[in-house]
């Protein structure tokens, strides 16, 4: 029986750089943050409470080194956010969501412009 192998769609420059996930300074840098913040920091901005799974980048480092290193740049997550709301954001370049008048939160959202 084959195994199945879920296809990887990154960048050839995304691959290049998915090594450093694999590094002893990221490993570290994941444990620091958990135990600054073991909950989903999106979560909680909602008023829900869920472990945080993922370390996730505010700005994407797309391997720039001390982006991705730089803990101010790191925020805890849950799977779901990470692996949907986050990633709809980065493709889309704004931050999904709006106020209670219903205008973007993001001053980047084309809306704004």
């Amino acid at each position: 029986m084959t195994e199945s192998k879920v296809p990887d769609h990154r960048s050839t420059k995304a691959k290049k750089y998915r090594k450093c996930y694999g590094l002893k300074a990221w490993k570290a840098a994941r444990t620091t943050q958990f135990a600054r913040h073991r909950l989903c920091e999106r979560c909680l901005q909602s008023e829900t409470v869920a472990e945080a799974t993922v370390v996730n980048h505010h700005t994407p480092h797309r391997g720039d080194w001390a982006l991705f290193i730089d803990p101010n740049n790191h925020e805890s997550v849950c799977a779901l956010h990470h692996d949907g709301l986050i990633q709809r954001e980065e493709k889309r370049g704004y931050v999904i969501g709006c106020d209670v008048n219903g205008r973007p939160l993001d001053p980047a959202h084309p809306w704004n412009q």
